[in-house]
């Protein structure tokens, strides 16, 4: 039986650096596996132009302030950097955490933040994650100590690079977030040591019936990649008081409650209503969960969730 794992994803707009900092030491304290921040430069939830923080910037401070949890971006802007930079950087926060780096990569998808910054958005989806696939390869040949030359036609220009030092751990994980069939599973398939998802049960278990058959297909063995799926949650007494809390978190993030309320997410409940949901996932062979928690960053979710409902899911799974 797998082991059950859970990870918080903080929401980098709409809070202050002091709230996000704090926030970060508590995921720490509650023994939670992974700790993760957005890459975006704008906010990606109601009024773009509200506050928000950079996420490397952001984990490599958190990476000095915590000790044991694992720290990426959930996910990493691919058409933001060179594959090459990208992997300077997440060796760097691999030494500065002391070998808690993961590499949270996917394809981008915001326009509004490409086009006013003035990053390359490309012409479709598609393109994106070719360059993704392209990008992924060669970050993975270069934390592994190899050396990188692009080829011919393709969207970098690496020429022979080769970085020093290389991370702390053996094998840096890499995860790949998206529900993409053709290509982001592929590149997940072929690269990845953890992958993303989000959809009720059915669905992720679908996908990961796609994962495989891309695996079969390149040679990967499945069980090397771990899977996780992404959700929102608000734990309270009763569902009622759950959602109150997440309409007055929603206010704070200048977005209408109604645009957030998807089939999978949020969820809202009592610790025993959210582990039978997370049951649910497990038995679809997610057995690891990723919570994306809105500033002002609930303590009392946070807390519940650690000390209430993971006991619960473990003492079910045996």
């Amino acid at each position: 039986m797998s082991e059950f794992k859970i990870g918080i994803a903080l929401w980098s707009q709409a809070a202050t650096w002091p709230e996000t900092l704090e926030a970060a030491k508590a995921v720490d304290r509650l023994g939670y596996e992974t700790l993760w921040t957005w890459d975006h430069v704008q906010a990606i939830f109601g009024d773009p132009y509200q506050p928000i923080h950079e996420g490397w910037t952001a984990i490599t401070a958190w990476a000095m302030a915590t000790e044991r949890v694992k720290l990426g971006l959930m996910v990493g802007a691919n058409t933001f950097r060179n594959p090459g930079l990208v992997a300077k950087i997440v060796t760097t926060l691999d030494h500065v955490s002391n070998g808690r780096a993961i590499l949270g990569i996917g394809g981008a998808w915001f326009e509004l933040e490409h086009r006013e910054f003035g990053f390359d958005f490309g012409r479709s989806p598609g393109e994106r994650l070719d360059w993704l696939d392209e990008s992924v390869s060669a970050i993975r040949t270069l934390v592994s100590g190899g050396a990188v030359t692009s080829p011919a036609g393709g969207r970098y220009a690496m020429n022979g690079l080769h970085i020093n030092p290389v991370p702390i751990q053996k094998r840096l994980p890499i995860l790949i977030g998206g529900n993409g069939r053709k290509k982001t599973l592929r590149t997940t398939a072929r690269y990845a040591d953890m992958w993303n998802a989000f959809g009720l049960p059915a669905e992720v278990k679908e996908l990961d019936g796609v994962l495989r058959q891309h695996c079969d297909e390149v040679g990967r063995d499945e069980s090397e990649i771990e899977r996780t799926n992404n959700l929102w949650m608000v734990i309270r007494d009763s569902e009622a008081e759950a959602r109150r809390e997440w309409s007055k978190w929603m206010e704070r993030n200048r977005v209408a409650v109604e645009k957030t309320l998807e089939p999978s997410r949020p969820i809202f409940g009592t610790p025993e209503s959210i582990a039978e949901r997370l049951l649910e996932y497990c038995a679809a062979g997610f057995y690891t969960t990723m919570v994306e928690m809105p500033a002002p960053y609930d303590r009392e979710t946070l807390e519940r969730l650690a000390g209430d409902v993971r006991p619960l899911v473990t003492k079910s799974l045996g």
